[in-house]
């Protein structure tokens, strides 16, 4: 699998998650640095021999006269993988999974991958979890190799937090504990940002013998540029020559990346040109949108634009993130014609457009200051969503708040309900900023009341700012009841003994208290 780096900074495309860290996950985990395989750039034909070959390899292993796996029933993943997706009945997933193991057909391991697969592409780790998590309950039929509890792993860590991920690898078998889990593991720190835990596991790694791959070098290389160290990763690149390590896309993706964060345009530009001689490696997209990136990192709107004209050619038509980082990086540019006929070319190739394509778009139209069409898209989406995803409102609510818009705030969030949403605790707050932009003290509080009220697995905690700006009206206004009930907010979230939200109840609490 090769994986797509875009930095980090604020010219990274938007998504789901507000912090969105480019990284890399081992094996078989699906990460969130992305990279468009090399193979794509493959002929049609070859790419169609390609296949019959394989299929003839399948048949030929798996026909043994009993079970003919190719004249199997078509499998019935997708009506499942829906229920859940959309919390059918309002049901856990382990009940949704019983009651169809029970009443229509019994599950295989391959169903349940592939929906947990599908669920973690869309970001809903937490659903992912639960179906890793039932079929951990029946080992005895569905048996997890190291690359699933590679991927277990990582969701633990998205879902839960480091230290039951933690927790977690140090209870594994030993025969389990292998460059797969290894690697999650490494990637969850990096993740973190946790360096001192990140250098000792890749030197773990090192002398186990699974840093002999290409991919936790990509990890720990990404995790220098990322943590503002781009000096570490030449270091890297010397001992993966001097030890034979291939690169990958990725691996010059993130070459690439720390030479800009150095300011090294023409470092940046040599090691762009090693990449074109290396016969092993095929520049794709996602080289183009990354070099992208780094021009405009770099003042230069120029090359910018030329490299996202090379990253146009070698679109596939099969990867929807090649189009949300065009429309993001166009918009960054100010190119509004650009960004619509990315748009119109984006629909015309998938017959369906997820909640996510909408965001990446509204995102960009927002950037670009085209709020008439950010509004028409909206609407667009909430009518044809049935999903009803609050981060698709965050957006334009977001921009609402900023902007002192309170009632059209209120009248989208009002009619999001209305039609069966679910606001999540960062909708409410978002609100919050809005109301105590306004002066609407009470309102706001109200809003961070409803925000706590919110069941769900959110880690949300109210930001510090906010939590500062309420405080300090109510020390104003001697406001003894509206600080208890903030203190309230944030014992509810875990925050009451969190070093920064303690200074600032201490620096604003009333006297006697």
């Amino acid at each position: 699998m090769l994986l797509h780096l875009v930095t980090s900074s604020p010219l990274t495309p938007a998504c789901p998650s507000p912090k969105r860290r480019t990284c890399v996950v081992a094996a078989a985990v699906l990460v969130t640095v992305r990279c468009a395989a090399s193979s794509s750039s493959s002929t049609p034909s070859s790419s169609a021999s390609e296949a019959a070959a394989a299929g003839q390899r399948v048949a030929k292993v798996h026909s043994y006269g009993t079970v003919d796996y190719e004249r199997r029933p078509p499998l019935r993943w997708g009506t499942l993988y829906r229920r859940i997706a959309v919390g059918h009945g309002g049901r856990p997933v382990g009940r949704t999974l019983g009651a169809w193991d029970e009443g229509e057909r019994r599950l295989d391991k391959w169903e349940l991958c592939r929906i947990a697969k599908e669920l973690r592409k869309f970001r809903r780790f937490n659903l992912a979890l639960q179906v890793y998590d039932w079929m951990t309950e029946r080992r005895d039929r569905f048996p997890l190799s190291s690359s699933d509890m590679a991927i277990q792993l990582d969701l633990i860590a998205k879902v839960r937090g480091v230290p039951h991920a933690e927790k977690y690898f140090d209870e594994l078998p030993d025969a389990m504990k292998d460059k797969r889990t290894y690697g999650s593991l490494l990637n969850v720190y990096a993740q973190a940002m946790m360096k001192e835990k990140t250098e000792d596991t890749f030197e773990q790694m090192r002398k186990k013998g699974f840093a002999s791959d290409t991919l936790p070098c990509n990890v720990l290389m990404n995790f220098y540029v990322d943590s503002g160290e781009p000096d570490e990763v030449l270091a890297i690149i010397y001992e993966m020559k001097e030890r034979n390590v291939s690169f990958d896309v990725c691996t010059y993706n993130i070459w690439i990346k720390s030479c800009a964060a150095k300011q090294d345009a023409e470092e940046m530009e040599q090691v762009f040109s090693q990449m074109i001689a290396d016969e092993s490696v095929v520049a794709n997209w996602t080289t183009y949108t990354t070099l992208a990136s780094m021009y405009l990192k770099l003042g230069n709107s120029e090359k910018a634009e030329e490299c996202l004209k090379d990253a146009e050619k070698r679109t596939t038509g099969r990867e929807k993130k090649c189009f949300h980082y065009l429309m993001t990086l166009y918009s960054h540019l100010g190119k509004k014609e650009e960004v619509y006929r990315i748009w119109n070319w984006y629909k015309a190739t998938f017959p369906m457009i997820h909640n996510l394509g909408y965001q990446e778009l509204l995102s960009a139209l927002i950037r670009i200051g085209d709020i008439e069409g950010a509004e028409l898209l909206y609407e667009e989406w909430a009518s044809k969503s049935y999903s009803f995803d609050p981060k698709t409102m965050n957006i334009l609510l977001a921009w609402y708040a900023k902007e002192g818009l309170i009632t059209k705030a209120e009248q989208t969030v009002n009619r999001f309900v209305e039609k069966g949403g679910n606001p999540k605790p960062n909708t409410w707050e978002i609100l919050a900023t809005a109301y105590m932009n306004d002066d609407k003290i009470s309102e706001a509080l109200s809003c961070m009341e409803k925000a706590t009220a919110v069941k769900s697995a959110s880690k949300w905690k109210p930001r510090p700012t906010n939590v500062e700006s309420l405080l300090a009206s109510f020390k104003e206004k001697n406001d003894a009841e509206g600080a208890d009930r903030l203190v309230s907010v944030l014992t509810s979230r875990g925050c009451a003994e969190d070093e920064e939200y303690k200074s600032l109840i201490d620096t604003y609490a009333f006297a006697g208290t």
